[in-house]
């Protein structure tokens, strides 16, 4: 791929409307989000477990930098965005990660979106109080 350094990957996560690009290099397990700290840029433990759950599931973690770049969304669309572009990247390094990420759910894009508000709805799907006098 052209412009690709060597032993570098690259991958995309997506969920709800965020988009992650994850860059994946060998390391000693620094972490940049947006220019930021992990830790800086997801406050929430949950979004951070989240995000390091596929470096977990192979035993690999403090053996890669990442570098993400992240856009859209709220943090828990972009910490799964992440989480599923870091599971990518795995994969692409390792392809015998696959069955090990598939059977935890983390290559799996979940494709469900905000349903949009409706007319004469005050939300998608919920109606005004009736009235029968």
């Amino acid at each position: 791929m052209p412009g690709e350094v060597k032993g570098q990957i690259q991958t995309v996560g997506r969920r709800k409307r965020s988009v992650a690009r994850v860059q994946l290099r060998p390391g000693r397990g620094e972490w940049s989000v947006n220019g930021r700290a992990l830790n800086d840029y997801f406050p929430r433990s949950t979004h951070r477990i989240r995000i390091e759950e596929p470096l977990k599931a192979t035993g690999l973690e403090g053996s890669f930098d990442v570098t993400i770049r992240v856009r859209g969304g709220g943090l828990t669309g972009q910490s799964d965005a992440v989480r599923m572009g870091l599971s990518r990247a795995l994969v692409k390094h390792d392809e015998e990660m696959r069955p090990l990420l598939r059977e935890r759910g983390m290559l799996t894009r979940d494709a469900r979106q905000v349903e949009r508000k409706k007319p004469g709805r005050p939300k998608a799907r919920k109606r005004f109080q009736f009235s029968k006098r």
